[in-house]
This record gives C-alpha cells, sequence and structure tokens, in this order.
C-alpha cells in the first residue's frame, strides 16, 4: 500500500448517518471531551533515545499496510498533537468548550530504565500542565506516572495533584504486568487518597499474531486489552480494597460492558473464578466510568444501560484517526432524553473533575 493508496481520514465516522453537526445540535450546556491527547516533544527527546520499538505491543503485530497508514498518520499530526491553534478550530467545529488532555499511550515510559522514565515523566507532567494552564477556559490536563516502579508512581501522582492536574493516564499492562499486581498497590493507594483520576487506555494488543493484518492490533486488541485490565482490577480485588477510586476506561469500557452477565455467573459458578469477592463483579464494574467513543448509537444507549447515565462521558480520542469527530452529534442523536445528554456531554466531566 504505497502513494495515494495510502490513507488516513479524519472526519465524522462511517459506522453511524449523520444529521446536524453537533456543532449546531449541541445542547446548550457545557460540552466537555473526557478522551484527547497532546504530546510534549521536551520529554520525548529524554526518554526517546532509551525506547526500543519492539517493548511497544502496538508496533507487534502489523503488516506492511498497516505501518504504512501509521507512517502517513505521523506526518499527518503534529500542527494538533503537539499545537493548539487547529485543535482550537476542530473543537469549535466539534462543538466543544473544553478538553481533558493527557500524553499519547506512546508518552506512559514503562518501558525505559526507572531513572529516565522519572525524569521524561516530570518534564512530560509539566508540559501538560503549562499547554493547559495556557488555556484554561478551554484545556484541564491529566498525566503520567512511571507505573513500573509502584512508590515513584505514587509519589509523581502526589506532586503533579499538588499542581493542578486532575489525575494521571495509565496503560492497560506495565510491561506485560498486570495493573493489579502488588508492585503497583502504593499508586492505586495514592490515586484513591488524592481524587485522581485514572483513566486506563490501551496501546495495542500483548498477545495476537493473528491480530496483524487490517489492523486488527488496535480495532480488536486495544478494547480486548482494556477488558482484561478490567478484569484483573476486579477480580484481584483492587476495586474492592479501593472503594473510593476514579476510574475511567476509554472507547467505551472495551468489551467487557456489552457482556458483563459472564462474570457475574463465573463468580457464582466456579471456586476458581469466585477470588473471594464478596459482590457480583458487576457491581464493582458499575463503579467505572466510561467514555462514548463507540461509535453507534445502540451501543451508546448500552453503555447508559450497563454503567449508568452518570457513568458515561463525551470522548474523542482526538487527534488521532480512530477518533469520533462528531462526538456531541453522536450524543444528540442517540434516542436519550435531555437530562441524560446534558449529563453525558459535559455535566458528568464537570462533576467527576469537580470543576
Amino acid at each position: 500500500m504505497t502513494g495515494n493508496k495510502t490513507w488516513n481520514k479524519y472526519e465524522p465516522t462511517a459506522a453511524r448517518k449523520h444529521g446536524k453537526p453537533g456543532r449546531e445540535s449541541r445542547p446548550k450546556s457545557l460540552t466537555f471531551d473526557i478522551h484527547s491527547h497532546v504530546a510534549i516533544p521536551a520529554a520525548g527527546k529524554i526518554a526517546g533515545p532509551h525506547v526500543k520499538p519492539e517493548t511497544v505491543p502496538l508496533g507487534w503485530f502489523s503488516d506492511d499496510a498497516t505501518k504504512a497508514v501509521n507512517a502517513k498518520q505521523d506526518g499527518d499530526i503534529p500542527s494538533r498533537i503537539n499545537g493548539e491553534s487547529v485543535r482550537l478550530e476542530d473543537l469549535d467545529k466539534m462543538g466543544l468548550d473544553k478538553q481533558l488532555i493527557m500524553p499519547p499511550p506512546g508518552q506512559c515510559y514503562y518501558n525505559v530504565p526507572t531513572n529516565i522514565a522519572i525524569e521524561a515523566t516530570k518534564v512530560l507532567n509539566d508540559g501538560l500542565g503549562e499547554f493547559a494552564a495556557k488555556r484554561a477556559d478551554k484545556y484541564v490536563a491529566l498525566g503520567s506516572v512511571p507505573l513500573q516502579d509502584g512508590q515513584a508512581a505514587a509519589l509523581e501522582l502526589e506532586r503533579i495533584m499538588k499542581l493542578g492536574l486532575k489525575g494521571v493516564q495509565v496503560l492497560t499492562n506495565v510491561n506485560g504486568k498486570e495493573l493489579s499486581d502488588p508492585d503497583y498497590a502504593p499508586f492505586w493507594a495514592a490515586a484513591e487518597k488524592t481524587g485522581a483520576l485514572v483513566v486506563i487506555h490501551p496501546n495495542g494488543f500483548t498477545h495476537g499474531e493473528r491480530f496483524r493484518r487490517f489492523y486488527f492490533s488496535n480495532v480488536i486488541g486495544n478494547p480486548l486489552e482494556t477488558t482484561i485490565a478490567l478484569h484483573y482490577l476486579i477480580f484481584d480485588g483492587v476495586l474492592e480494597r479501593h472503594p473510593n477510586l476514579k476510574l475511567l476506561a476509554v472507547h467505551g469500557g472495551g468489551y467487557l460492558g456489552g457482556y458483563s452477565g459472564r462474570i457475574d455467573h463465573a463468580w457464582g459458578a466456579r471456586s476458581d473464578c469466585n477470588a473471594n469477592l464478596p459482590k457480583p463483579p458487576t457491581e464493582y464494574l458499575k463503579r467505572v466510568y466510561v467514555d462514548t467513543v463507540v461509535f453507534t448509537p445502540h451501543q451508546l444507549r448500552a453503555l447508559v444501560e450497563t454503567f449508568g447515565a452518570d457513568h458515561v462521558l463525551l470522548g474523542t480520542d482526538y487527534p488521532f484517526d480512530m477518533a469520533d469527530y462528531d462526538p456531541v452529534a453522536h450524543v444528540v442523536d442517540a434516542g436519550l432524553d435531555a437530562k441524560t445528554v446534558e449529563a453525558i456531554c459535559g455535566g458528568n466531566a464537570k462533576r467527576l473533575l469537580g470543576l
């Protein structure tokens, strides 16, 4: 796939029909994007020389066609992922008032030596804070943590919360270790103590030779990674031990919300799946927040039914090609009542982030 056969689109999704764009159909209340990315080049200069491509799962299972499209995207998005002017224009086009910014997954530096990760992550977080502060009317920031060291992660989280960031993005695993591993207990304790929002974001699937073609490493693998991470956080008891944890899983929370009954059945039917949890697994699942990046109205309605209208928040995944570029219309046109539309479009984010 070369030349004019290689393309990306950054426009309203092909997954649903479109009526009036969100800019025209938006509610009068706040509209807030809970899921977008900003890159900080200064952090990349520190960590970049230590990042080995073979440690990034998103690149493990890609054929030549996918590599070509990804390379084109790398050339497409710098003005939007590093800069501000185009981003502000796009926010206006999408009918969005404010946006939560967080690092691109590749700037969660779990795959470099810990001392390098600590240094680069501080630069990353300071840069994100500065980006948001320049237009506090438009942006709120999440940072990252060097999660390969649970204690260092806790310290960095505490530092950035004092600086005014609202929490952190974490990947779905730490170099193959689950987020529920005891090594990361200090981080989860700090997240609950500080009231930080923790956004779980995938970066490709860790196992899956069958995902090599058609960008399946992302299309199937990213939601599956989130699904697995949530399973472990529930069954290993992280959500039981930290009932006040604020956790948001992107891309609609992966696949678990669409088949949640299976975990309750297994919990009740088998001793090896009971995990000594005092409540059915879906009781913990309902504490999780999810975004609207599921592209179709029926799936959005299903998220509302599964997680509750107060736990679904508008998101885009801006500025990547897998983003929803008409997110407000997605919510407005889903057949939900006006109160629910206002909550999903911005009210829930305002409450969750304490704005």
